[in-house]
């Protein structure tokens, strides 16, 4: 059995969520969502607009697989579309800033060139200081995709911690080298 599938999803007032055949649409004040749910393997109750329950028509190895992470990623859509989600970037370093340019992150990052990153869409990006970037949007994934691209422009390193990490991410610290 799921300890994660079992737990019942329940529905913010603002949010809205309608099966429509095999789809699930979920609707709020930030932001559409649509899963693709298999019905012949679960069966998806939605009580009154109130909440959610996802139980599996035959309990088996697959079956027990998916239940968790179906409910997780119902679970994600319902959260994204009433509050969202917010990553925050630290960049930590001499001489390591960011600034907004149009649809663009312009991050200056020790290298001889500037990195300009495209924002996607349905992502918002806000640059506090020049060292700090707030990362929001609606769907989960999107936003844990975009903080991996921005963090893979540099990497923290271990010796002296410069790089790009998220707010409260620790580094393993190594000592330099002795005379």
């Amino acid at each position: 059995m799921s300890k994660i599938g079992k737990k019942i999803i329940l529905i913010p007032e603002k949010v809205k969520a309608v099966l429509s055949g095999s789809l699930l649409n979920i609707e709020g004040p930030l932001g559409k969502k649509s899963l693709n749910i298999d019905l012949e393997m679960f069966n998806l109750d939605v009580t009154e607009g109130k909440e959610i329950s996802i139980k599996p028509k035959k309990v088996d190895k697959d079956s027990k697989r998916l239940w968790g992470m179906n409910r997780s990623l119902i679970n994600n859509a319902v959260i994204g579309s009433s509050k969202g989600y917010e990553k925050i970037l630290e960049l930590v370093g001499v001489g390591y800033r960011a600034a907004l340019k149009g649809k663009q992150l312009n991050l200056q990052l020790g290298y001889s060139h500037d990195i300009n990153f495209d924002i996607p869409e349905g992502i918002k990006i806000v640059v506090e200081k020049q060292t700090i970037i707030k990362i929001s949007g609606s769907d989960k994934q999107q936003v844990g995709t975009v903080i991996s691209k921005i963090k893979s422009f540099r990497k923290p390193e271990p010796y002296k911690g410069k790089g790009i990490r998220e707010q409260g991410q620790h580094i393993l610290r190594k000592e330099g080298k002795k005379k």
